[in-house]
């Protein structure tokens, strides 16, 4: 369970906004005001919605730095 949530993070980590204003713009990098309005307006569905529900929560408990660091 451990490994595969750690997998999660490792590859969200490295994962890039693939279109739009921050396209090529690491998911966890993305500005605050962005996922915030990303969770007002609604997720995307799919892979990229989770991801970025999980960057809105990072960021919300200031976790940040401890995805960045799982950058390769």
């Amino acid at each position: 369970m451990v490994n595969n949530q750690q997998h999660e993070l490792e590859k969200l980590a490295n994962t890039k906004m693939p279109f739009g204003k921050y396209k090529g713009k690491y998911l966890i990098d993305l500005p605050e005001h962005y996922i915030v309005w990303y969770n007002n307006k609604g997720f995307p569905t799919g892979k990229l919605g989770d991801q970025l529900r999980l960057v809105y929560e990072i960021q919300l408990n200031g976790l940040e730095d401890l995805v960045r660091k799982l950058k390769y």
